[in-house]
């Protein structure tokens, strides 16, 4: 049977999520071969009306194309019958969890008991109440955001739900930042990560100004936030340390082995390395509260100088034969020649500067 747009009832619409891809799919299809398949329809209780169970896509879509009239097969069951019958047929297209959550309150507020639920979805008692426990607990206004496709449904449940337990205000934000700024779902598990590990402070920040943390995060590339940077810059040097140190014995090693233009890469490396180290000690000094100089000041050096003794010096003192130039250190192989990338020699005031940076005393001025 044909029917008018104004017979139709939409009220269980609200049990689907929109997906806009599919549906711009199905227009494309519409407009080119027009309806093939039916909709769902039961009677409504006032004469002349009818309820939509199933085809709301095709109604939007139908809609748009300024179609007058769509066919329509009518199933001759109750509103809850026909419900769990469409349900069951979809049984090989997935629902997602906030879909299956829509559709058993519907149920449950149109006088369903819990006990009824569970055997007509074939489920426990504990998984009809969990599902129920989706929408009481995420707001009302992230749902809308969700139905109408402009928040991932798998982001809402696995993300935005657990922060909305543990602060709905700060959800709700998120969600309208989320739903603006059309954010994917692994995107909202970054934020969701961010938030939940920083403290209070942070996390106010991050809900300011969640695409500027994203935009950093790719700008700089880092890891999740850190409870602890500064741990992570001393393990970051700790670890250039121990990469100076092996360089040495590998050069003892393999020098008598390598030619000239190698042996001249391998200074320029080191060189450039030098004076990364002394640009990085520079701009601690500088950017230090309250610098004051001498070794009683809590110079890192003068901690360390027991720690790798003549190895540790050897690095800050010039190589015999250094080139001009340097190039960055290649680790975990042979260094390549790149003379196309020379800069300037190493200066007396760069080496003093690195003796300090390893905390060996040098000579006075």
């Amino acid at each position: 049977m044909d029917l008018e747009f104004h017979q139709l009832d939409l009220r269980h619409e609200r049990l689907r999520v929109r997906r806009p891809e599919k549906e711009r799919r199905l227009l494309g299809s519409l407009s080119e071969v027009g309806q093939q398949v039916p909709i769902v329809v039961i009677p409504a209780v006032e004469p002349g009306r009818w309820v939509v169970i199933d085809g709301h896509k095709r109604l939007r879509a139908l809609r748009r194309l300024r179609q007058d009239t769509v066919r329509a097969t009518v199933w001759e069951l109750s509103e809850a019958e026909a419900l769990v019958l469409l349900h069951s047929q979809r049984a090989d297209e997935a629902e997602t969890a906030i879909e299956q959550a829509w559709l058993l309150l519907a149920l449950h507020e149109g006088g369903m008991p819990l006990a009824e639920l569970s055997l007509r979805f074939c489920r426990s008692p504990s998984w009809v109440s969990r599902r129920l426990g989706l929408v009481r607990e995420l707001p009302v206004s992230v749902q809308e955001r969700v139905r109408d496709g402009r928040i991932p449904s798998h982001a809402a449940m696995k993300y935005l739900l657990p922060m909305a337990r543990a602060n709905r205000s700060d959800c709700e934000a998120l969600a309208a930042t989320v739903a603006k700024e059309k954010l994917t779902t692994r995107e909202v598990g970054e934020l969701y990560a961010a938030w939940r590990d920083a403290p209070p402070s942070r996390r106010r920040r991050l809900i300011e100004e969640p695409v500027l943390f994203l935009k950093a995060r790719r700008e700089l590339a880092q890891e999740p936030v850190s409870a602890n940077p500064a741990r992570s810059l001393l393990r970051d040097l700790d670890v250039v340390g121990a990469l100076a140190r092996r360089g040495e014995r590998q050069w003892r090693e393999s020098a008598s082995f390598m030619d000239e233009p190698e042996r001249e890469e391998a200074k320029r490396c080191v060189d450039q390395a030098i004076a990364d180290l002394v640009r990085l000690r520079k701009r601690m000094e500088e950017e230090r509260p309250h610098a004051q100089t001498g070794p009683e000041d809590g110079h890192p050096g003068t901690a360390r100088q027991g720690r790798g003794g003549t190895e540790d010096r050897a690095l800050a003192a010039p190589l015999p034969g250094r080139g001009e130039g340097g190039d960055r250190v290649e680790v975990g192989g042979r260094p390549l020649n790149r003379p196309g990338r020379e800069g300037r020699p190493l200066q007396t005031g760069d080496l003093r500067a690195a003796r300090d940076l390893r905390g060996e005393p040098g000579p006075s001025p």
